[in-house]
């Protein structure tokens, strides 16, 4: 498929590093089959302090992918943006699956991401909250005598998943990171709630004191929950990065849409050298540095940022003490 020579008028992400919070309003409305009452005309602007700053952004990368240079990687964000559904991102390590997550919430003004990071032992409610039952039995205790305990709201705080789930000014952007390391259950757990849209919280409904409760976010701020149910308004960006260590049941992919990340090709790789090391002039020495770095990865598996480093040092080191550093950088990353 031959690349556009100008973005697309049905691109609201375009790749290109820039802020454009206004582009998501022209959103179309959900599918019918995604049953939320989101109007996209009608998002707000989210606080400046939850706008993350452009150090934040740089340290996170994403100012450092190249501009449009992938065609197929805007098309499928896009594509997820119209339909509501998580983007699946896979590739190899270091190939940028991360920070493009960074580049869509930067662009489109979604918020600080919201990322929740997957271990073998990560569960689904770890994702939508958190409740400090020991802490409310302690302070029970202590208010016994006056009846004047504090809120439930007070034990609970929503996880990163939840507060994805509660936005209601514009949608937030949802990184699930390395969800090929979860338990066998989660994906299937996660396809429930994507397609269900709504999420109970146990202690809430328990809680007949009152019908509304106020209960932190993620990330600061507070929630008013209903009758212990927090339902989806506004569907979040969810993007979701897999190294490939594991296969998904169909059903999960089914209802994801999939992007494999291909690694940088010498001109890809030299855009991406240059965003990183604007203050330098790139000699014809640093180039050779990217065909060594090509010809090295054609034996063995490595990463973006190993690169990254070998230039950051030949830039402040000398030829010769660069020799014996080669081998320890481009270390080979792939399992015997």
């Amino acid at each position: 498929m031959s690349k556009p020579t100008s973005p697309p008028d049905w691109w609201i992400y375009q790749g290109t590093a820039h802020p454009n919070p206004d582009a998501i309003k022209r959103l179309p409305k959900p599918p019918p089959w995604r049953n939320f009452i989101e109007n996209p005309a009608e998002y707000k602007d989210l606080p400046k302090n939850s706008i993350p700053n452009d150090d934040s952004c740089r340290n996170r990368g994403a100012e450092f992918r190249p501009n449009r240079t992938n065609f197929n990687e805007i098309e499928r964000v896009n594509a997820a943006l119209y339909l509501r559904r998580p983007l699946l991102v896979t590739g190899k390590p270091g190939t940028g699956k991360t920070t493009l997550a960074y580049a869509v919430a930067y662009e489109l003004g979604l918020g600080k991401v919201l990322r929740w990071s997957i271990t073998t032992r990560s569960t689904l409610q770890e994702g939508l909250y958190h409740y400090d039952a020991v802490a409310r039995l302690q302070d029970a205790a202590l208010h016994k005598e006056n009846h004047t305990a504090p809120s439930i709201g007070n034990y609970l705080k929503l996880g990163p998943l939840g507060t994805a789930f509660a936005a209601r000014d514009r949608p937030r952007l949802l990184l699930i990171d390395e969800i090929d390391k979860s338990d066998i259950d989660l994906p299937n757990d996660l396809l429930h709630i994507f397609e269900e849209g709504e999420f109970e919280i146990p202690e809430l409904l328990r809680s007949d004191k009152q019908a509304q409760i106020e209960v932190p976010l993620h990330d600061g701020g507070h929630v008013d929950i209903e009758n212990g149910k927090v339902r989806c308004q506004i569907f979040p960006v969810v993007i979701m990065t897999s190294n490939g260590e594991k296969d998904f049941p169909p059903p999960f992919l089914r209802r994801c849409l999939q992007l494999e990340i291909e690694p940088p090709d010498k001109t890809q790789l030299i855009e991406i050298l240059k965003a990183h090391f604007k203050q330098h002039q790139l000699s014809k020495e640093v180039e050779q540095w990217v065909d060594d770095f090509l010809n090295k990865r054609k034996e063995t598996e490595l990463a973006n940022d190993q690169l990254l480093n070998m230039i950051h040092l030949a830039l402040n080191l000398k030829a010769a003490d660069l020799k014996n550093l080669k081998t320890a950088v481009w270390a080979n990353l792939k399992r015997d």
